[in-house]
């Protein structure tokens, strides 16, 4: 029978490319993961590895051992997570990656009451923009991964039965202009602003492309001047009159405008953010993800 513990090594080593970083993961030398893979090897009774200049890649046999190995080790994780739930009191490591706005805000506070209400529960933040944070928890480097996507731009792909969604929050997204455009609750129509230059993020499944689609739906392309990615430098430079920026609520919480910067609605159909934890399928949701679910949740105690 094929071991497990090799199974994940040979599973690692297909996640992260190299024997060094597969190693690195589990805390092993190279030449202790070398050892093992060999020896699942001769277990498999069929080549598994061949060299590729300096480094290793799958045979075909090896990458279909890799197939079987996901579903083995993900029947056996399930098991496990399955066996933590029955204990009543959340506890152990719960790796959570976030971004930073929703971080500052629902984030710190439920680390804080998570050491208050659940003392055996360990929280660890990390954080991460949601293309990284999907992958850290594809690798299994976190048991959460916090995303947000925007109503007018179309969600990444991904298989449906991935990930498990639960929504967090509702963030609604706000015109960041210099002060002098009118009063500031005057929602501002986007076709106003087609000979306005933009500050966006750098990133094009962020800010670019809210930008893109909320001013394709106004009838026009963008004049994208600036590319950031720190809300409080962009809203400095909006305040210095380079350009004006879409800016969710939460930043405006964390990052506070300067005076010379009028925060507007618009007119049309609203901006929103939508926010989600997403984790690892499975049957039943240990206590401790639970717990921190719970307290992500704007609305929790």
């Amino acid at each position: 029978m094929l071991d497990p513990g090799r199974l994940l090594l040979l599973r690692e080593l297909a996640d992260r490319g190299t024997m060094t970083a597969a190693a690195a993961a589990l805390g092993r030398t190279s030449s202790a993961v070398s050892q093992q893979l060999a020896v699942l090897e001769r277990e498999a009774g069929v080549a598994l590895l061949e060299r590729d200049g300096r480094r290793v890649r799958l045979t075909p046999e090896g990458a279909r051992l890799v197939a079987h190995a996901r579903i083995v080790l993900g029947a056996l994780e399930t098991a496990e997570r399955d066996l933590r739930a029955a204990a009543d009191t959340p506890r152990g490591p719960v790796g959570l990656a976030c971004f930073s706005t929703f971080a500052a805000v629902h984030v710190v506070p439920a680390l804080a009451a998570a050491r208050e209400r659940f003392p055996e529960l360990r929280v660890s933040l990390h954080e991460l923009e949601p293309p990284e944070a999907l992958a850290a928890l594809r690798a299994r480097r976190c048991d959460l991964a916090v995303r947000y996507t925007y109503d007018v731009v179309p969600e990444p792909a991904f298989p449906a039965d991935e990930f498990t969604a639960h929504p967090l929050a509702a963030d609604p997204v706000l015109l960041a202009l210099p002060t002098g455009h009118g009063a500031d609750r005057t929602a501002v129509d986007l076709r106003d602003l087609a000979d306005t230059e933009w500050i966006v993020g750098s990133r094009e499944d962020g800010s670019a492309a809210l930008v893109r689609a909320a001013c394709a739906l106004a009838g026009f392309a963008p004049r994208i001047a600036h590319a950031v990615d720190d809300y409080h430098l962009a809203l400095r430079m909006v305040a210095n009159g380079l350009g004006a920026a879409l800016v969710p609520q939460l930043a405006v919480r964390t990052h506070t405008p300067a005076a010379e910067v009028a925060l507007r609605p618009l007119l049309g159909p609203e901006l929103t953010r939508r926010i989600h934890a997403l984790t690892l399928p499975a049957p039943t949701t240990r206590p401790a993800v639970d717990a921190v679910l719970t307290l992500l949740r704007p609305s929790a105690p």
